[in-house]
């Protein structure tokens, strides 16, 4: 087969590429992480991480992202800022194009570019965004001290962001379109032990109003009976969106909502080509999953490499 520049290259520097990242640098593979901005993915936004093995008092995002970047600099991980913007994955040698129009080739490739926040699509989202329509309560929830909020969503990241939000706000409502929850129990438990937080269930967003910051949220329940509800600031949680633009989507299989499958070795349809974390087609989406999918990558591609020598 023609020379390829690197063993391996790693898109994405979520925990899941990360923890490839520094299992290739373990392995001593010649690989490469690319990372469009800071390493780190969702869990940068995330304020505390309180289920993530070794940390029982819990732990921040910020500072679990910043332990495991150094752990794996520590084994000598290269990295590579820059954007990827198209990948030919299908011959022995994968080539990706970068921003700048140079090229990566290697071997195998790891796909870890991860999932981005959902938008609701309701009038009024889009022009109030950054004046009140927020998709990170981590990131603004300390703007909203001693005032009302909503937060449109009844996932766990919904439910748990709207407790970190009475941190801050005097009340939380949390509005969901079902009449139950998604949430798991122990989230909905602390949830509904907080009395700062309120649940509007079986209600959808119709519009948000403002004119220079929101001013409330326009209802409608699944009655048809209208509502108005005098808000500050509303937190967009409806869920994750893959960051794909860059895959060659029908090649790898992707799935109805564009997420890729693999196997239980990470293995997509492309030989050589696994995918990890958030962008991966699956019903669990946590760090530690994550994490544990970027070493089973790692693994499969020293056999991939192996078969090839």
């Amino acid at each position: 087969m023609s020379s390829a520049e690197y063993d391996l290259i790693i898109v994405g520097g979520g925990p899941a590429g990360l923890t490839a990242g520094l299992y290739a640098a373990r392995a001593m593979l010649n690989a490469v992480l690319v990372e469009k901005g800071a390493v780190g993915g969702q869990v940068l936004l995330t304020d505390w991480v309180d289920n993530y093995p070794g940390f029982p008092e819990g732990i921040s995002g910020f500072e679990l992202i910043d332990k495991m970047a150094a752990q794996a600099a520590r084994f000598g991980l290269k990295t590579m800022l820059g954007s990827v913007t198209a990948m030919d994955l299908n011959d022995p040698v994968k080539r990706l194009t970068m921003e700048d129009g140079s090229q990566l080739t290697a071997k195998a490739v790891i796909i870890s570019t991860g999932a981005r926040p959902k938008q609701l699509g309701v009038p009024g989202e889009v022009e109030l965004t950054g004046k009140g329509v927020s998709y990170c309560a981590t990131c603004d929830g300390p703007f909203y001290r001693n005032r009302e909020v909503a937060v449109i969503g009844g996932g766990n990241t919904a439910v748990e962001e709207a407790v970190f939000l009475t941190r801050f706000a005097d009340k939380v409502t949390v509005i969901h379109r079902r009449n139950e929850l998604r949430a798991t129990k122990i989230s909905q438990k602390h949830a509904f032990a907080n009395e700062k937080v309120h649940f509007l269930l079986d209600t959808q967003v119709q519009s948000i109003v403002g004119k220079d910051g929101v001013e409330g949220v326009q209802l409608k329940n699944n009655n048809g009976e209208e509502s108005f509800l005098p808000v500050y600031g509303v937190f967009m949680l409806i869920g994750t969106a893959p960051n794909n633009e860059m895959l060659p989507l029908d090649d790898l299989g992707a799935d109805s909502y564009g997420f890729i499958p693999t196997d239980g070795e990470m293995r997509t349809s492309i030989p050589g080509v696994m995918a990890v974390g958030d962008i991966r087609s699956k019903a669990v989406r946590q760090v530690v999953n994550a994490a544990g999918e970027g070493a089973v990558a790692v693994l499969a591609v020293e056999e991939y490499l192996q078969q090839l020598a």
